[in-house]
């Protein structure tokens, strides 16, 4: 089940939050039904996979109650610290990575082993983090082990945020688990947000995918329909994650939380460096403070550093996905963070400001095409073809078609990428009566295209 579908939509979210509110005087009660609603949201499309979910709580719950009752940072706690992660990464390496490393081995050895074939649960890499960090932050003594396990299992498996995040540390969620705060303007403003999110996704998000998968099926490959496809696939991306999170986040208001903030237009930055502190800032938080610092971060000797660095954007590039143009495209993020540090930065300072807008645009499309390649060699042509190598000539009748047919979409997201969406909401938020007009408008289109549209990916949900 995804949430921009008529079943989620009509269906079961009325019904859980019906149940939901009817004992939202007990705490208790209100993390049961979301804790069972999840398990049913997920069962939906992983019936399965659930055991595996489940499991994989049920271990990070019983070894940070060990944890906790050992002596702080013992060697029996790191023991227990150990399996509880160990166990934790074996069952996300069996499940995601499997294929990846026999394929690996198939190409050093020339070997030719069968591949395992392992479908991917989804939301296996976010609910996986979320044990993970609630672990250490048990053993580092940041956090009470959670003693009751329907809320433990509450705050891994919660629908809202399940299958595509953000990823919610559980010190960020601890106390609103056992005590939060219900009102019908926090319902309101989540059921806003939620709304905008949906209008991201399926408005934006689904029509510049189906742009995109023209580009790639069509046999006129010109100079700009490369460069459209470049740009369609960045603002693609971002309105199909952001609108996730967007959903997620007004889907915890809705339920009394408070989750954190995941992109912060990225699109506006001036540099990698910041690129990367506004996109998916969940997962960058997450690998700084659980991976990047305990390495030693940059207080250490130079090449320790940058092993630290290749590390870190190796890792995030797996976690996006198991094949080798993931690693590359983290490394190629490694590499461009690296250069900015040692002296691109000095350079982009003198030069104005929309030069270092440009040159991020440009790092950041070229990053997207790698990121969407089946091969390298995919991802070789198409950016070859951005400077003329390979084409057709630099436009054809095609090329026109599709860029008439998408320019007011390309427009639309490229503003509403922008921060200039964000004065606006600020501005109609002193009309609320105009706000739920807008709203209401914006699911009745959405409704529209759910019913008479057929693309509706999640990316995110390979991840």
């Amino acid at each position: 089940m995804v949430f921009s579908s008529i079943p989620f939509l009509y269906y079961f979210l009325p019904i859980v939050i019906l149940l939901y509110y009817i004992g939202k005087n007990k705490i208790g009660v209100c993390n049961a039904v979301l804790l069972a609603s999840s398990l049913v949201f997920y069962a939906w499309g992983e019936p399965k996979y659930v055991i595996l979910m489940v499991t994989s709580t049920l271990i990070g719950y019983v070894f940070s109650l060990f944890i906790e009752k050992c002596e702080r940072k013992s060697t029996t706690a790191k023991i227990l610290l150990f399996f509880a992660v160990g166990i934790n990464l074996a069952a996300l390496g069996v499940f995601k990575y499997a294929d990846f490393a026999v394929g690996g081995v198939n190409t050093i050895f020339g070997t030719a082993l069968t591949l395992p074939g392992i479908a991917l649960p989804i939301g296996i890499s976010f609910y996986t983090f979320q044990i993970l960090s609630y672990c250490v932050d048990v053993y580092r003594g940041d956090v009470p082990a959670q003693k009751n396990f329907i809320s433990f299992a509450a705050y891994v498996t919660m629908f809202p945020q399940l299958i595509a995040g953000p990823i919610v540390r559980y010190k960020d969620v601890n106390e609103q688990l056992s005590s939060r705060t219900h009102s019908f303007e926090k319902v309101y403003i989540g059921l806003q947000r939620f709304i905008i999110g949906l209008s991201k996704k399926v408005l934006l998000a689904n029509q510049l995918g189906e742009l995109c998968s023209a580009f790639k099926e069509s046999s006129e490959q010109t100079v700009l329909f490369a460069w459209i496809y470049a740009i369609a696939y960045a603002l693609h991306v971002y309105f199909d994650f952001s609108g996730y999170s967007d959903m997620a986040i007004g889907l915890g208001k809705v339920f009394g939380f408070d989750f954190v903030e995941n992109f912060n237009y990225p699109y506006i930055s001036k540099s990698a460096t910041e690129f990367w502190r506004r996109w998916h800032m969940s997962l960058g938080t997450w690998f700084r403070d659980y991976v990047y610092i305990p390495m030693g971060g940059n207080r250490v000797p130079f090449m320790r550093w940058i092993f630290n660095i290749l590390t870190i954007w190796a890792l995030t590039g797996l976690w996006h996905g198991a094949s080798m143009t993931f690693v590359v495209w983290g490394l190629y993020f490694a590499v461009i963070l690296v250069l900015e540090k040692l002296f691109i930065m000095n350079i982009l300072k003198k030069l104005p400001a929309f030069v270092s807008h440009i040159y991020t645009l440009f790092v950041v499309f070229i990053s997207f095409i790698i990121f969407d390649a089946e091969s390298f060699s995919h991802a070789g042509r198409r950016i070859g073809m951005l400077f003329g190598f390979g084409t057709d000539g630099f436009m054809g009748v095609e090329t026109l078609y599709n860029l008439r047919s998408y320019a007011v979409i390309l427009i639309i997201g490229a503003i509403a990428a922008m921060p200039v969406v964000k004065l606006y909401k600020a501005k109609v938020k002193e009309m609320p009566y105009l706000q739920m007009v807008l709203c209401g408008l914006l699911l009745v289109s959405v409704t529209a295209y759910l019913v008479d549209g057929s693309f509706n990916p999640f990316l995110y949900f390979r991840f």
